[in-house]
Order: structure tokens, then C-alpha cells, then sequence
């Protein structure tokens, strides 16, 4: 029987939450105490708990507290991790329970205190909006780390607003006057990412026709945000963990020691603990950036926050037209909330948008209904899809958009459902990865 983690109390009209600590112990050794929600546990330096075994992988396992429970999770270790004697890939735990990892055996107590998990009492924190629990539980975290210059790593899957979260830190930091540069390790050729990271002096290789300034350079006195750094090369890896540790660069093909001055917010829909164990992603760059490591929740996971969401959206992209806004807004029944708020969202707070500006431009002006992907109204009746035809405007402007509208539902469908993996998606859609990307980059 689990045990939940958390327990939700109200303060003022806002609810917060406290979580109870727990402690692991190696037989005769020391017990180790949490009250963290995310605690790893491996060989290596930079885990919460280090063990000294050489069976034990490099980051082996997790665990995260949550309402349900302490649930433990495998990160691809070479041997596996053990409770109770079975092997798991994911489960919660018991008080009392034995975890075994390698050689090493640790048993897995609750304790009787309990701690604060900080949270705002804020609707939203910069371009971040949402006044969920877990929202205001990030927006704390962000509030007392954008003012240092700690680097951040924000994990979460495709369309929770990663960009957002680094956009929020960049914005409440005393960098906020200076440029906001972003990488995008995804969207740049393999080939070409090291002179947009680093620059190159003219001659540097053929077609280095002038000097050209990387990307760490235009970020100097304000903030970098490397998006999908799982994607960045192993060969690229130990030259920008350099750069991070030293704060300096040399241009390809270039003398100089340039020194930077840059906060850098990193993110990725990988799970890069699991990339570090595959040898796909280096243990000391993944232990750089995850100075401060957050986990942006799901929609799913968040759904009180999605009328709120999806309030923002009608008026963004009304901007301008607040009678209009209102008017949309009012004409919107509750059963059409209902179906709103009942929906999975594949696609987080990106396919949300997408699904309120398309209703706004297809839907009468007189009454707007939300038409969801998968739903069984769209189902059952496709011409509720059909693109609207307008007699007066030219075939080849009429057929652009319906093919731009089928490319955008189709690539950001495919990447939905392979839980945000570019490589996957564009596997099963039978076209190369990078294709796939600049495709997609067309719709953001």
C-alpha cells in the first residue's frame, strides 16, 4: 500500500503543499534524508545520493514525490533496479521496502516530519500563465533563481512552454536589458552547428567569406537559451561545457580568447538522465546545466488552468479588438468548456492554441464551438474539416493554405503522438528528421 507523498492544504484562498521527508539506508551505514521532489540516485558525483559501486550505473535511478505516492523509476541502468527482489522500470514504493541497485541495497523509510513546497499565490509569472498548484510551484522556483545567474535546465514534453519558462528567467533577472539568443541544437545542420554556436574567423574553411559572430557571442550580457540540447552532437558536447565552466571561446579558425559574460537556460523533451546512461549525452554536461532542474507539468496534468489558457489565447489573437474578445468569450457554452478541459492534449499548450486561433478563423462569429482533433463530432461528420471555400480569392492562394493547414495538423499530430521525439515522428513519417523540423518551425 503507498503512502501519498504530498497532502494539499488550503492558505487563504490558494491551496500549497507539504510533502513528507523520507530517508534511504544502506545496511549499517548512515541514513540519507529527502525532502526533495526529485531525488537521483548513482555512481557518479552530482547525484543526491552517490553510491560507491562499480555495478551501479552512472545515474541509476529516480525518485519523485507526487499526490499518489513515492514512485521509483529506472533511467536505463546496465543491470536494472530491484524492489523487493522483482525488477521494475516504474513503481511505488513502500515504506520499509528493500531497493537494490547493483551490489547495494538501501531500505526506503518514511519519517515523520514534513516540509513546504514553496509556491506563489500568483496567476501567472511573466509570459507563463496558469494558476494551477503545479504552475504556482514553478513560478516560486523561477521567482528566487532568475536573479542569480545559476544555469537551468527545463525538461518537459513537446509544447509545454519551455521557451517560456527561459523567456520568464531571462525577464525577472538583472539581465533583462540585455539580448534573450536562442540555439535551437535541432533546427541548425550537424555540420553547421559549430560555427552558429562559436562563430568563425573569415577563411576558417571554404566559404568563410567573412567573420561571423556564434550565437555564445550575441548572448554576452544577457541570456542563452540552448532549446532541445539533447539534440546537440557528442563531438560539440566537450567544447560547450568548456565554454560554460570557463566563460570564454575561441572563433573557428581564430586566435583570440573571447570572454563571455551569459546565463544559460537550456531545454529538451529528452529525458537526459537516460541519454546519459546510453552514452548518447556527456555525464559532466548534463551535471552543468542541471544546476537548477525543473519539470514543466503536461496540460493534462494541469487542466483547472486550461480556460484560463485558453481566455489568453481568444485575446491574443484578438489583440486589439477587446469588444470582439469579449463577444467570443461570452458566445462559448459550458458544454464547449467541458469538452475543452476533457480533452488529452497530445500536444500541451501549443496544440491548445493552435485548436483556439484555427476555431477563431473557420468558426461563425456568431457562435464559436471548439473543433477538437479526434473528436467524435469531427468524426462523424468530416465535412465539419472541409477548409471553407471562398469563390473569390485565387485557387493557388486557396489550395497554399489548405496544404500549410494539413502539414501543420499532420507534423504536429505525428510528434504528439511520439511524445515529442523529432527523430521518431519523422521516422514515421517517412521524411528526413531535419526536413521534419524546418517543416514544423514554419507553424511556431
Amino acid at each position: 500500500m503507498t503512502t501519498p507523498a504530498t497532502r494539499t492544504l488550503m492558505v487563504g484562498d490558494k491551496p500549497r503543499r507539504k510533502m513528507r521527508r523520507y530517508c534511504l539506508q544502506s545496511p549499517g551505514g548512515p541514513p540519507h534524508a529527502f525532502q526533495s521532489q526529485l531525488v537521483r540516485v548513482g555512481s557518479r558525483p552530482g547525484n543526491d545520493l552517490m553510491l560507491e559501486d562499480k555495478a551501479v550505473s552512472r545515474i541509476h535511478f529516480e525518485i519523485t514525490a507526487d499526490d499518489i505516492g513515492y514512485r521509483i523509476r529506472d533511467l536505463d541502468s546496465r543491470n536494472g533496479t530491484w524492489v523487493d527482489g522483482y525488477r521494475v522500470v516504474e513503481m511505488y514504493l513502500r515504506s520499509g521496502c528493500t531497493v537494490r541497485a547493483g551490489g547495494s541495497e538501501l531500505r526506503f523509510s518514511l519519517l515523520d516530519e514534513e516540509v513546504d513546497i514553496p509556491a506563489t499565490s500568483s496567476d501567472g509569472y511573466g509570459p507563463l500563465v496558469g494558476s494551477s498548484l503545479p504552475m504556482r510551484e514553478l513560478y516560486a522556483i523561477v521567482d528566487r533563481a532568475a536573479p542569480t545567474d545559476v544555469t537551468v535546465l527545463v525538461e518537459g514534453e513537446t509544447g509545454t512552454g519551455k521557451e517560456l519558462v527561459a523567456r520568464a528567467f531571462h525577464d525577472h533577472s538583472p539581465r533583462s536589458q540585455g539580448p534573450f539568443v536562442v540555439l535551437d541544437c535541432g533546427a541548425v545542420p550537424a555540420n553547421l552547428l559549430e560555427s552558429e554556436v562559436f562563430g568563425h574567423e573569415k577563411g576558417a574553411f571554404t566559404g568563410a567569406n567573412a567573420r561571423h559572430v556564434g550565437l555564445l557571442e550575441e548572448a554576452d550580457r544577457g541570456t542563452l537559451f540552448i532549446d532541445e540540447v539533447g539534440e546537440l552532437p557528442i563531438e560539440l558536447q566537450p567544447k560547450l561545457l568548456r565554454a560554460l565552466e570557463q566563460r570564454e571561446i575561441r572563433r573557428l579558425g581564430g586566435r583570440e580568447t573571447i570572454s563571455l559574460d551569459i546565463r544559460i537556460v537550456a531545454a529538451t523533451n529528452r529525458d537526459l538522465a537516460v541519454e546519459v546512461n546510453r552514452g548518447a549525452f556527456r555525464e559532466d554536461l548534463f551535471y552543468r546545466l542541471a544546476v537548477v532542474h525543473l519539470i514543466l507539468p503536461p496540460l493534462r496534468e494541469r487542466r483547472e488552468d486550461i480556460r484560463r489558457l485558453a481566455e489568453h489565447f481568444v485575446r491574443k489573437a484578438l489583440k486589439g479588438d477587446s469588444q470582439r474578445s469579449a463577444e467570443v468569450l461570452a458566445g462559448i457554452d459550458e458544454e464547449n468548456w467541458k469538452r475543452l478541459e476533457s480533452h488529452p492534449w497530445p500536444g500541451n499548450v501549443r496544440q491548445l492554441r493552435n485548436v483556439i486561433e484555427r476555431t477563431l478563423a473557420l468558426s461563425d462569429p456568431s457562435s464559436v464551438a471548439f473543433d477538437l482533433p479526434g473528436s467524435e463530432a469531427s468524426a462523424s461528420n468530416p465535412s465539419m474539416n472541409a477548409p471553407e471555400v471562398d469563390l473569390d480569392r485565387p485557387f493557388g492562394e486557396q489550395k497554399a493554405d489548405a496544404i500549410a493547414d494539413f502539414e501543420r495538423a499532420y507534423l504536429e499530430g505525428q510528434l504528439a503522438r511520439h511524445g515529442g521525439n523529432f527523430s521518431r515522428a519523422a521516422a514515421a513519417a517517412g521524411i528526413d528528421r531535419m526536413y521534419f523540423k524546418r517543416l514544423l518551425k514554419k507553424y511556431r
